[in-house]
């Protein structure tokens, strides 16, 4: 196989369910799709300013909340002050009873051997500290706990007497930014929608513009209209104008069609009566048979033409797989040039029109066949192998000749390429493996060409693999 050829990395019967890049190499590419850069982007873009609101709304709010917390410490403080200054002994005991049932404020006296812990050391805490230094005077001091008794302590100077207080830390609201953060994140959250959401509203044109540019590719036009009423004007002009490319590109592979088609018919005729001239008019016996060759040749070109001009879908039907490959080897069995070994699953099914899957694996034998012959021994041996995997039927043809040039391989599938070896060694058109890979599209399967490592081409076909298998 020359302008045909292909095959398996390896030797081991296992055929690639991908086709191989250029020079034979699978790369694989990841990357975020448009929806979700766009997301990102606006996702940190939202973030970053509710942060920025959140920072500012804190900055305005720590200084007034700060001052109103020390104010209200401080004011029932020095209430209590007031009334344990004014109030006698016996009285002073009552009142400090009734503070501690009646308001949850305790008043101990101030032992030097009490063990407290210091208030809490962030930025609002110190700056309520020095607000009550500031209201309260020197010898002020706050506590988280006094001798592992939990509460908001604060010790103060009665007439050079030192004093605990003690009253519960949630008379004091210190999160009052609490309801600020609930609302934020509430507007987060939404933020993250709504840019989910306008996201997806930018991608929704380009995902149909990619899945019409692929239909284009496949060859069906039909199915690659896009919507001319959209109400983005820069969305509509877009698709406009990728419907009218689409007519012109449906409109020049029907012209193409029709040329190919008309020019092959046309030299039909004036062929046929060359040979009818030719085998009359021709004594010469050798002279005759060369000259019927080559009339028989050009037919056989421009049979190739008119298999790669057939446009369109194929309909498809389940298609014995190993009775096709039969009726393609049955006019090569007894050839004394080609050595064929089968490798076939017992009632292998696909789906595939019967007519052109004969044509595309007889296209691969007659590669084989021409480029495919061994060196040593002048004898094309064929291995013919079938699979299934999964949903798909893998069928596998290689030879064992001299293969191809790994930088030939993206090429060979070209109309009209030829390798080195089939310029020298062949008669045909380069149409070939063009055919096969355009006719295996068409019945909705795939086509590979790869170098063994044992020497040699393989051609991998997958195609899906009919019910009932």
């Amino acid at each position: 196989m020359n302008d045909t050829q292909a095959s398996n990395p390896d030797n081991s019967g296992v055929m690639p369910l991908e086709s191989a890049g250029a020079g034979g190499v699978t790369r694989l590419h990841w990357g975020l799709s448009l929806f979700w850069r766009t997301f990102f982007l606006l996702a940190l873009l939202l973030i970053g300013s509710v942060m920025a609101w959140l920072q500012t709304l804190r900055a305005l709010e720590f200084e007034p909340r700060a001052i109103q917390t020390a104010q209200q410490i401080a004011s029932l403080v020095n209430l209590s002050r007031a009334a344990l200054i004014h109030a006698d002994s016996i009285a002073r005991v009552s009142l400090i009873k009734t503070m501690t049932e009646q308001e949850g404020v305790r008043i101990l006296p101030r032992e030097p051997s009490d063990t407290f812990e210091p208030f809490d050391s962030d930025g609002l805490s110190q700056r309520i500290t020095t607000e009550l230094v500031a209201r309260l005077g020197p010898g002020t001091q706050l506590a988280n706990s006094v001798n592992h008794q939990e509460g908001l302590w604060v010790g103060f100077v009665i007439d050079g007497d030192n004093y605990w207080m003690r009253t519960d830390r949630e008379r004091f609201n210190r999160t009052g930014g609490r309801t600020w953060l609930i609302w934020l994140l509430a507007a987060a959250a939404l933020s993250l929608v709504g840019a989910a959401l306008i996201a997806r509203r930018i991608n929704r044109p380009l995902k149909q513009l990619s899945f019409a540019a692929s239909r284009v590719r496949e060859g069906d036009f039909d199915a690659s209209t896009l919507d001319e009423t959209v109400a983005t004007s820069e969305i509509r002009a877009v698709n406009i104008g990728f419907n009218r490319m689409t007519e012109k590109l449906a409109k020049i592979d029907q012209d193409r069609a029709i040329m190919l088609a008309g020019i092959s018919h046309d030299l039909r005729t004036p062929l046929a009566r060359l040979r009818l001239e030719t085998e009359l008019s021709v004594s010469d016996v050798e002279a005759r048979a060369n000259m019927a060759a080559d009339i028989s040749q050009l037919d056989a070109i421009i049979g190739k033409f008119l298999e790669y001009a057939r446009p369109g879908k194929l309909p498809l039907d389940s298609v014995a797989l190993k009775e096709v490959i039969d009726s393609c080897l049955f006019s090569v069995r007894n050839r004394s040039d080609m050595r064929i070994t089968l490798d076939l699953e017992n009632d292998l099914n696909v789906l595939a029109d019967g007519v052109e899957l004969v044509r595309v694996i007889s296209n691969l034998i007659e590669n084989a066949s021409r480029y495919g012959k061994s060196v040593d021994t002048g004898i094309a041996e064929l291995e013919i192998a079938a699979r299934t995997r999964d949903k798909w039927v893998l069928l596998r043809v290689r030879d064992h000749g001299l293969g191809v040039p790994t930088e030939q391989l993206p090429d060979l599938t070209k109309p009209f390429y030829r390798g080195e070896a089939a310029r020298t060694a062949a008669n045909g058109a380069g149409l070939g493996l063009a055919i096969v890979e355009s006719t295996v599209a068409r019945m909705g399967g795939t086509f590979t060409l790869n170098n063994a490592s044992s020497g040699g081409l393989v051609a991998n076909i997958k195609l899906r693999r009919a019910a009932g298998n």
